[in-house]
């Protein structure tokens, strides 16, 4: 008995050490797959580092251009608007021009009894054209323009 008993038990031991085999050989292919994705994961991991400083690069890149856009924004801001004053002081000059034509244009008129003369009023700039055209052909047919 004592023979069957340690044959059993050698048995056991044997099957058991066949087990552990087998599962020995299976954590062997799980860990070589693991360790292929390790590698790929160094590799992805790799990819994002570059990718994420060029596009810090590209991010340091757009500020310095809005820096100079705005820069640049900012002075053709300022000439338009010196451009704007400039132009609201040349129609208000304009407008001066344009009263002052009006009311030599109606003191050229000849008075007449049946009008009393008229207070300034606004019309066209073609009417005052003519109007102050009229009145240098008058003043050159007098002899008074220059």
């Amino acid at each position: 008995m004592s023979h069957t008993l340690g044959i059993a038990i050698e048995s056991l031991v044997a099957a058991l050490l066949m087990v552990t085999i087998g599962y020995c050989m299976l954590l062997n292919t799980r860990l070589k797959r693991l360790k292929a994705d390790e590698h790929s994961l160094k590799a992805t991991i790799a990819e994002l580092i570059t990718a994420t400083e060029i596009a810090e690069r590209a991010i340091g890149g757009l500020k310095h251009t809005v820096r100079d856009v705005n820069e640049h924004l900012g002075s053709q801001l300022t000439l338009a608007e010196q451009m704007s004053q400039q132009l609201k002081k040349q129609l208000a000059e304009g407008d001066n021009v344009f009263r002052r034509l009006s009311r030599i244009a109606i003191a050229a008129r000849p008075a007449t009894a049946e009008e009393p003369p008229e207070a300034p009023r606004a019309s066209t700039a073609k009417a005052v054209a003519a109007a102050a055209e009229a009145f240098s052909d008058r003043r050159r047919s007098n002899g008074l323009a220059a």
